[in-house]
């Protein structure tokens, strides 16, 4: 097949949702070390209603750094979880916790490839608390 492929952008595209507010649940939570050498956790928000339901909205990461404990601390209480006083936590402890998730677009260009890769990322004050369901009678 004669082509000519000069037009056509380097690109990967990992964007599965709009940006925007959805009430999501943890389902996976990967621990892994930073390239800087301390944890994270790498957590998978799937989006519990609306058009997108059952969809991941995006991964995100917990980096229990000094730098990044303000944040994990902040995530924690969104989840709600414990984040006063002395805690032991696992990542199992996070799966199935449900939060209301702000996702936006992140570009990014890979210093080896120059491949472009646009995907949904949670912003850094992107948790808040999820709606409460309230049971009704039948």
């Amino acid at each position: 097949m004669k082509i000519d492929l000069s037009q056509i952008e380097d690109f990967e595209e990992y964007r599965a949702v709009p940006p925007g507010e959805y009430h999501c649940r943890a389902v996976e939570v990967r621990e892994s070390d930073s390239p800087a050498g301390h944890t994270r956790w790498g957590i998978r928000w799937e989006i519990l209603s609306g058009e997108y339901q059952g969809r991941t909205a995006c991964w995100d990461s917990l980096h229990w750094s000094e730098r990044g404990l303000p944040r994990v601390k902040f995530a924690l209480q969104m989840m709600g979880l414990r984040s006063d006083g002395e805690t032991d936590l696992k990542t199992d402890d996070i799966v199935g916790r449900s939060a209301l998730v702000e996702i936006i677009h992140e570009e990014r260009e890979d210093p080896t490839s120059g491949i472009r890769r646009i995907l949904n990322r949670v912003s850094y004050a992107g948790y808040a608390l999820a709606p409460v369901e309230v049971a009704t009678d039948s």
